[in-house]
Formats: structure tokens, sequence, C-alpha cells
């Protein structure tokens, strides 16, 4: 499955961003999506995923309560909603399918760059 992200910005802190993921002929084909993020110099790691049925959503703690992630079944695009925004959370954000846990996935999307100022 190839997967297209987009949605990322400039924002300053404080600020929102929704990113989306679509899949090249609509399906993800998996039962666990979501997104990881990797900043300049370090690991990729995990943001946020959930079931494709949209539930049992789970977060990285440094973005519980500010991040959430969803699915429109009726367009089949993943989204993730950003709010309070923070210069930590700049990365380059990746959605993925297939995910198993919080480290390894089966599919990748190409990346969406995030940018917060302070």
């Amino acid at each position: 499955v190839q997967l297209q992200a987009s949605g990322g910005g400039l924002v300053q802190a404080g600020g929102s961003l929704r990113l989306s993921c679509s899949a090249s002929g609509g399906s993800f084909g998996a039962n666990v999506v979501g997104w990881f993020r990797q900043a300049p110099g370090k690991e990729r790691t995990f943001v946020a995923a959930l079931t494709w049925s949209g539930r049992s959503p789970y977060y990285a703690d440094s973005v519980k309560g500010r991040f959430t992630v969803s699915i429109d079944l009726t367009k089949n695009i993943m989204y993730l909603q950003m709010n309070n925004l923070e210069p930590e959370d700049t990365a380059l954000y990746y959605c993925a399918a297939g995910i198993i846990g919080t480290a390894v996935a089966r599919d990748w999307g190409q990346g969406t760059q995030v940018t917060v100022s302070s």
C-alpha cells in the first residue's frame, strides 16, 4: 500500500495543524494505522495509532491531550489533529499502516514536515 501524507507546515507555538493520510486504492489494508515522527538528528518515534474501524486510539505520552488521531471511513482518510503545538513537536511526520505496538509498521508514507516556531 502506498500512503500519502499531507497537511504539514509552519506554525507558531500554541497553534494547530491537521495532517491527513490517504492510501492508493482507497483501503489501507491494515488493522492498525497511525503516525510516527522523526525530529532532526533523532530516531523515528511513535505518535498515535488506532484500529481501522476508528476504535482504541493510543498515544505517546508526549502528545496525550493535545493530539487526536481519527479516521473518516467515508473517505478512507486518516487524520492527526494537533493542538497546542510546541517547538518540540517539530519533525517529519509519517503515516503508517500495519502497526504493531509502537515500533513496527508494514507500510510508510513519504512524510510531511511540521515546524513549530517559538
